[in-house]
């Protein structure tokens, strides 16, 4: 972690010595980059170094080493805290003056800044500190990268190997593994007579190990291979000591010597011998705990493609497995947690396997049931708890206590070393700059899902994010989230429709190990109740009690984020205290925070770099926003903030603009009204790094600002609202320019007014997601053309022609809602050869819609149908019964004659949907937005759904809606 912090620290140095040359005295330059080029020295000793702690981790004899690391850690804070204080000092000069009196005032700060108090003597002082501990480095022997040379990797291993263990696994402790077991074994043993890779692919403790070694050791696995070897791979290793084992085990598996000479080869020797010894023979070898993703690369041409060798590797990397394909076949197997049943049966032969036959007394269960749902089916963490709950009385108040110090007894239990090392060596393993990333899910509550969008951008206000030619910061936070979903350290908890992740967490027992660490490296402190006070060097807060009393405890902080989770009460008083404590603030997320207003000085927090009022009842923005000059991200979905202010056209590096109000208790029948946007001034063309704008209220300003959006080239996402006729042309003409728009909506300012969209003659080519409200005099001609669209939505447009035609051939499409009479039409054909990767379908509110015919080859890949009301459909569409792969079936508020002919005793269309596991029928209850109930078929009181809803059914109403909508981020 610390080498994260120097590299962050390092890259400021840059920035400042760039960005303020003309202010810094020759001195202060020459200071800055001599601290520079020592940090860069002293991070070559660094990567040892954190290693040794790592390894070191609750073991004694290494204190010297975490002290060394503490340090150089705390200078990089001061450094940093050095750095922003000048920064700070030069904005509030900037915002105070002018530009036309900037130059001069400018100077005469520059001379201020250089003396007795400024950066020289700060410089200096840093100077000395920074010399001082690279000496100290020396003195402990620590060996820079070059030193190290290209053997070396990133960690060290504990001289008890936690991982060891995983090879004798006992067959009692053996649980839910069976059916992986059978299959892997038979494709070891069966398939074609070529080399094939079979990677076990999981995150640290799902049993990848266990799992291999029991596929390995079964009989015929050992009858039906000439040689065998099974390889436990370091995380540093050499490619000759590799290959060189491999032989030497190949050769001992059939009882033979190797030969005496193969201790003297190079690599190419190596590779030749392993070569020719399996030439004729059928061989197995298993690569166990392999971590660098070109593993592969380095072992492949000394197994050669024969006879039908067989390799297994276990790796908690994807990637690993991918980088395999490139010359062989290979079967990744993801192995999954164990499910509720299986778990409390591996949990309860383990906690009680030499008493009580095994089973839980009854008085334990519901407290035995809590820790295994807590462990959430990961077999070494449900061993390792069982096996130390096995060691105590067995009484409700023992393991009660052990169950609220779960997260503590972590840390320093030695019954649960071996979970936590093993939980802790995904981290050690990651390269410097996606450790900062993953430390970040200790900022959120334990099981807390996170949208992938909001984690990003608040990596981006960080700074985490290390820029790439040819890709936005966005992109590179994107990449950098897959690479930790791909290290099986981070899950995918919710996906959009094209299975791009849309939200995500940690495993609780790895958020409480990325919690300590976050606290020990000042990264990150969650106050409670119980623990209040926090470091001087704490960088980020995460607060779940009053906000007063977790800033009252310091007045010199150095906090650069601040977030808030489920607070019922915020005092008033919190505001003046932020102001004048947390100066360099950087994030403030007050997303659901019970707060009602900002204070105009919310403009004194110059290096803010990210603000959210998400879900708070914030009505206005204080004139001063417009000083944020360094604001990325403005996020104002849920607020009550209805307008602008006109200063935000200062904020030319804001990136981020979401902004917008839904309001659920409106009824159906007006939602247009449900829905509002913000009002913007004149001068939003200025902020040209805006990506994402929604929603605008195009009724306020006209055709003059909706002309000023075209200088928006950078636009990935926008929203407009309120839209007249006559504003079509100047839309279009914007929209044209918006090479880089990904998703487009536009609203009519009511469901009269049509939308004009005609004159658009080349749309960007990338958009993915569009949603038209209102009326259309026919389907814009240039939608067809939109080859990676995904989602299309239309409301309102009372089209009299059918847009399915222009729509089935899209090759990209998953989603189609056409709802609330998109279309005035009485048929919808869908035919033969349409919509081939349509996945989800909705048809609502179609008031003329009486036919509805689904060709069979239409649709293959539905899974999800939404359709009603259409009180003139009278009859089941038989063309339902040809969609085989359709899991999901709701009719909304249909009749009741049309639902009866679906009874599965005697009803004649029930055949239709027999093959669909799960249909529904939702009925509206009262007037609010997303009231709805619902009822499944084959409830056995599927007769009173009409006359007393029941809510038994399994629904997907998206929002509790009927409609399919989802609000995006």
């Amino acid at each position: 972690m610390a080498e994260e912090i120097v590299c962050f620290v390092i890259q400021k140095l840059i920035q400042l010595l760039i960005t303020t040359e003309a202010n810094l005295s020759r001195n202060a330059r020459t200071e800055v980059g001599f601290i520079k080029d020592e940090l860069e020295s002293i991070r070559s000793f660094l990567k040892e170094a954190d290693a040794k702690a790592a390894a070191a981790d609750g073991e004694t004899g290494n204190d010297g080493v975490k002290t060394w690391v503490n340090q150089v850690r705390e200078a990089a804070f001061y450094i940093e805290d050095v750095i922003d204080e000048y920064l700070l000092r030069i904005l509030r000069h900037h915002q105070h003056h002018g530009f036309l009196r900037f130059f001069h005032k400018i100077i005469r700060l520059a001379k201020k800044l250089r003396s007795q108090d400024g950066i020289v003597l700060k410089a200096h002082g840093i100077k000395e500190l920074v010399r001082e501990i690279k000496e100290r480095s020396e003195r402990y022997g620590f060996k820079s990268l070059d030193q190290q040379g290209q053997s070396s990797g990133e960690t060290t291993l504990p001289w008890n190997d936690p991982r060891v263990a995983s090879l004798f696994v006992e067959e009692a402790e053996i649980v839910g593994i069976e059916s992986a077991r059978d299959e892997l074994t038979r494709l070891l043993v069966e398939g074609a007579p070529r080399r094939e890779v079979i990677s076990v692919v999981g995150m640290g403790g799902l049993g990848k190990t266990t799992l291999a070694k029991k596929v390995y050791d079964q009989p015929k696995v050992m009858a039906h291979f000439d040689c065998y070897a099974w390889i436990t791979v370091s995380q540093s290793y050499r490619v000759e000591d590799l290959l060189r084992t491999v032989i030497k085990k190949f050769y001992s598996s059939k009882k033979e010597r190797f030969p005496e000479e193969i201790d003297k080869m190079d690599e190419e020797s190596l590779i030749s011998t392993s070569r020719e010894y399996l030439q004729q023979k059928r061989y197995v070898v298993v690569f166990d705990d392999v971590w660098k993703v070109d593993f592969w690369g380095a072992i492949e041409h000394a197994l050669p493609d024969n006879k039908g060798g067989r390799i297994i590797i276990t790796t908690q990397i994807q990637d690993v497995a991918n980088f395999c394909k490139r010359s062989c076949f290979v079967y990744v197997h993801h192995l999954q947690p164990l499910p509720q049943d299986k778990a409390w049966e591996l949990f309860c032969r383990k906690a009680f396997q030499f008493e009580l036959e095994g089973k839980c007394p009854e008085e334990l269960e519901e407290l035995s049931l809590n820790i295994v749902k807590r462990c959430e089916g990961l077999p070494l963490a449900i061993v390792s708890i069982g096996g130390l709950l096995s060691t105590k009385a067995k009484v409700v108040s023992e393991w009660q206590k052990l169950y609220n110090s779960l997260s503590s007894e972590l840390e320093r239990n030695p019954h649960l070393t071996s979970l936590t090392r093993i939980l802790s060596l995904s981290y050690h393993h990651l390269p410097y700059y996606l450790k900062s990333c993953v430390l970040y899910f200790g900022i959120f509550p334990e099981d807390y899902s996170v949208s992938c969008i909001r984690l990003v951008r608040l990596w981006i206000a960080e700074g985490f994010m290390k820029p790439k030619w040819g890709k936005t910061l966005e992109e590179v936070g994107d990449e950098y989230l897959m690479e930790l979903i791909h290290r099986s350290l981070v899950q995918v908890s919710e996906v959009y429709i094209d299975g791009k992740a849309r939200a995500c967490r940690v495993h609780d027992l790895l958020h409480d190990v990325l919690l300590k660490k976050g606290l020990d490296s000042s990264f990150c402190h969650v106050l409670s109740k119980d623990e209040s006070t926090f470091k001087p060097t704490t960088r980020r807060l995460s607060m779940d009690i009053s906000p007063l009393e977790a800033l009252g405890s310091s007045t010199q902080s150095h906090i650069r984020s601040v977030f808030t989770f489920d607070l019922e009460e915020w005092p008033k008083s919190f505001l003046d205290t932020l102001s004048g404590n947390i100066k360099l603030l950087k994030v403030l997320d007050f997303t659901d925070a019970p707060i009602n207003q900002l204070p105009k000085y919310v403009g004194d927090l110059y290096l803010l770099t990210y603000l959210s009022l998400r879900n708070t009842k914030v009505k206005l923005l204080p004139d001063s926003i417009g000083n944020l000059q360094n604001l990325e991200t403005l996020d104002l979905k849920q607020s009550l903030v209805y307008e602008i202010p006109a200063k935000i056209s200062k904020l030319v590096k804001l990136r981020h603009l979401l902004a917008y109000h839904r309001d659920y208790n409106y009824d159906v029948g007006l939602f247009l009204n449900m829905e509002k946007g913000v009002k913007i001034h004149e001068g939003i063309g200025c902020l040209q790094a805006l990506q994402k704008l929604s929603y605008v209220e195009a009724n306020h300003g006209g055709i003059r600002l909706i002309k000023e959006l075209g200088k928006l080239r950078q636009l990935r996402k926008l929203g407009l609202k309120n839209l007249k006729s006559e504003d079509g042309r100047a839309v279009c003409a914007s929209i044209e320019k918006m090479n880089h728009l990904e998703s487009l909506i536009l609203t009519a300012v009511n469901e009269d007014e049509v939308l004009d969209l005609e004159s658009i003659s080349t749309p960007p080519q990338f958009i993915r997601a569009l949603r038209l409200i209102g009326r259309l005099e026919q389907l814009p001609g240039w939608i067809s053309n939109l080859q990676h669209l995904v989602k299309i939505t239309i409301f309102w447009s009372r089209l009299r022609d059918s847009p399915l035609k222009a729509l089935q051939n899209l090759p990209n499409l998953l989603e189609l809602v056409l709802a609330i009479n998109a279309y005035d039409g009485v048929q919808l054909h869908f035919e033969e050869g349409g919509f081939q990767k349509l996945r989800v379908l909705g048809l609502r509110e179609m008031e003329g819609l009486n036919s509805l015919i689904i060709d069979d080859g239409v649709m293959p890949l539905l899974q999800e149908f939404h359709v009603g009301p259409s009180p003139q459909l009278k009859e089941v569409p038989s063309g339902i019964h040809h969609l085989r792969n359709l899991t999901y079936l709701n009719f909304c508020d249909m009749p009741k004659e049309f639902t009866r002919q679906m009874d599965p005793k005697n009803g004649q269309h029930y055949w239709i949907v027999e093959h669909i596991k799960n249909v529904c029928f939702s009925y509206k209850v009262g007037q609010r937005w997303g009231a709805y109930e619902s009822h499944a078929l084959r409830d056995s009181s599927f007769f009173s759904l009409v006359e007393c809803l029941i809510p038994t059914c399994e629904t997907k109403h998206r929002n509790g809606t009927c409609f399919g909508l989802r609000v995006g981020c």
